[in-house]
């Protein structure tokens, strides 16, 4: 018997669950998601309709424990539509766990959850202001 896809439902939710806990998942299985939320992405048109309800978040920079306040307070994705503005990472000391925990998200909820790129989402920026060492050091 195969073991379970990176994929499958419920161990997104184990994923999802120990990123909430401020875990940082192993490279295989973060490089398999981003694999997965890149081939989300580019299924997605560059102009995305949003339905409403829906919480809009903005900058999180880094900042892990602001994230999961913004959950706490607006509710938890699927319950919740999300529609996240950009600037992910950088500035804070946590951009991993916020991008690991964002694309986990994308994943398992793609239709509940939205995210655009940002200025901080590309590569000369993030090696300008921290995260490209941060991924090095993780």
């Amino acid at each position: 018997m195969a073991p379970p896809s990176v994929y499958d439902p419920g161990l997104l939710e184990a994923h999802i669950e120990s990123l909430r806990k401020g875990q940082i998942l192993p490279e295989n299985v973060v490089w398999s998601l981003c694999e997965k939320a890149k081939e989300i992405l580019q299924e997605e048109s560059n102009v995305q309709a949003v339905q409403c309800p829906v919480t809009i978040c903005g900058d999180i920079h880094g900042q892990f424990y602001d994230l999961l306040e913004l959950f706490l307070i607006g509710g938890d994705c699927p319950d919740t539509n999300y529609l996240f503005m950009g600037d992910y990472v950088d500035r804070g000391f946590y951009s991993v766990e916020v991008a690991s925990l964002l694309i986990a998200l994308k994943v398992r909820h793609r239709h509940r959850i939205t995210i655009l790129r940002g200025n901080h989402e590309s590569r000369q920026i993030t090696q300008v202001y921290g995260f490209y060492d941060e991924c090095q050091r993780k």
